[in-house]
């Protein structure tokens, strides 16, 4: 796998059909694997997709509608049945952690899973290592919702033509990032700044401030779009996206990619998502599939 990759592993709402899996999306992000929202079906599409129950590091629930969180038990029980050596982060609303629990012991099985719960209460920093910084934000659902965003930490981009100008190459250079100076050259003068990376991650909700922080920059944005525009009444009644008003978002968030999915089962024809949203988006657009992978370039 490419070391910043989404495998997506289903794409379908409430009711799965037979091209669509239940959701399930696993990021890849420079050694670390995180597991969004496994429904059911997710533990064999992982198997389809070349995902190992050991790559999971940490595990993120936007809420606990069933499409979103019944693939959680079996996931964790291959984790245990694997044997996975490391610790498993999982995140999750604070408000249903009796149904985390429950999941979490649907049924009895020899546990050696080492699972480490952080119930979301509010919106901020979950978790911060040297590669990235892992946020919540609440969305606009019929039960409590949190979208997540990883933000990689600013840093600076090398300039080959004025590392070969002041003589600077091979094992140098990462002195020279470690250390600011070298031999009298300074970093900043052969290098450039370069934003982080940004990655959100937005399920069911309606337009809401915290669908746009999530939005914010990102390079990648998965969002659902359940519906399509001439159904908008149905969007704002359950809870939901139209892929236009997701679309939007993207455009006024300066975002890169933009990843549609959890398509309601009422439509068969997916072009219909695209040709809405590239209205509206003029970015790159997938509509994904499952097992669809995106790159998340540099």
């Amino acid at each position: 796998m490419s070391p910043r990759e989404l495998v997506v592993l289903g794409t379908a709402s409430q009711v799965p059909t037979r091209l669509r899996n239940h959701n399930g999306y696993f990021l890849t992000w420079d050694g670390e694997g995180i597991l969004f929202d496994p429904g059911d079906g997710t533990q064999r599409q992982m198997v389809h997709a070349g995902v190992a129950a050991s790559d999971v590091t940490r595990i993120c629930l936007t809420h606990f509608h069933g499409d979103h969180c019944l693939g959680l038990p079996g996931v964790i029980q291959r984790i245990s049945l694997d044997g996975s050596p490391h610790d498993v982060q999982a995140y999750f609303p604070g408000s249903g952690e009796v149904y985390f629990d429950r999941l979490r012991n649907a049924t009895p099985f020899y546990d050696t899973a080492r699972i480490t719960k952080h119930p979301v209460t509010g919106d901020g920093v979950l978790a911060e290592t040297a590669k990235f910084r892992l946020e919540a934000f609440r969305l606009d659902h019929g039960i409590d919702a949190f979208g997540y965003r990883l933000v990689e930490p600013d840093g600076r981009r090398m300039l080959p033509d004025r590392l070969r100008e002041r003589g600077i190459a091979g094992p140098e250079i990462a002195v020279l990032q470690r250390v600011g100076q070298l031999r009298g050259v300074r970093l900043s003068e052969v290098s450039e700044p370069r934003r982080g990376q940004r990655f959100a991650f937005v399920m069911d909700t309606r337009l809401c401030e915290g669908v746009l922080r999530l939005a914010d920059g990102a390079d990648v944005l998965v969002i659902e779009s359940t519906y399509l525009a001439e159904d908008e009444g149905l969007a704002v009644a359950h809870g939901h996206l139209t892929a236009g008003q997701a679309a939007r978002v993207a455009a006024e968030s300066g975002v890169r990619t933009l990843v549609l999915t959890h398509f309601s089962q009422r439509y068969d024809d997916p072009s219909r998502f695209r040709r809405e949203a590239e209205a509206v988006f003029d970015g790159e657009v997938v509509v994904a599939e499952d097992l669809t992978r995106v790159r998340i370039r540099g």
